[in-house]
């Protein structure tokens, strides 16, 4: 038995996912009489993501139960114990990484949200996880909360935020990624700019689509 596999976080897990699927994004206003094109445009946007996201606030947007295991699998098979995440919308990828950590005998998770509605359903989540003691919940903008008081080394690294600023995100981190640290990106079609930088190896990184929305990296150097 895993912290991932028992109570109380399998059952939690399972009624989050549960209410995602009756409460899909696809209903907010922030998609109302929009094209797939003017969708793209403010997925890929570096100005207007705190309002297109403001309008998410009340629904959550996970990773898919797939990569939630995924997420689970590296943290342990990497032994990590200090992991950041960009984007924690109602936690459910945090109580994966959490469960993680619990396994691998403790840790330090960092995750940052800048929707604090969205950050007080992830602490509450998490509390009732009993996964709280191993997560510093940031609130703000994650350009400002990710470039201060980081560990000297991170293991791992989600990126599942304003998919337009991941490399931005990874600016602020990337001094701080040891060789083997673990990338992944959720949506990172949205920023070309981020898949061109991990996808060369004269830029330090190996990488390849885990999925088609997610961008699995290493870092080599």
């Amino acid at each position: 038995m895993t912290t991932l596999s028992g109570a109380p976080v399998a059952p939690l897990l399972a009624r989050l996912f549960a209410e995602v699927d009756a409460n899909p994004p696809a209903q907010s206003p922030a998609f109302a009489g929009t094209t797939t094109e003017q969708h793209r445009e403010m997925m890929r946007s570096k100005t207007q993501y705190r309002d297109f996201y403001a309008k998410l606030a009340d629904f959550a947007l996970p990773v898919t139960p797939e990569v939630g295991g995924l997420l689970y699998m590296l943290a342990r098979a990497t032994r990590a114990t200090s992991i950041v995440e960009f984007g924690t919308s109602f936690g459910l990828s945090t109580l994966h990484l959490a469960a993680a950590l619990r396994d691998n005998g403790g840790g330090r998770l960092i995750t940052s949200e800048f929707e604090p509605k969205k950050l007080a359903r992830a602490k509450a989540n998490l509390i009732e996880g009993g996964l709280a003691d191993l997560v510093e919940f940031r609130e703000g903008d994650a350009l400002e909360t990710l470039a201060v008081d980081l560990p000297e080394t991170i293991d791992l690294v989600l990126l599942d935020g304003a998919k337009a600023l991941y490399s931005d995100i990874l600016d602020r981190l990337e001094s701080r990624l040891r060789p083997g640290t673990i990338l992944i990106a959720d949506n990172a079609d949205y920023c070309p700019e981020y898949l061109e930088r991990v996808g060369s190896v004269a830029n330090g990184y190996m990488s390849m689509p885990f999925s088609d929305e997610v961008e699995l990296s290493i870092r080599l150097v």
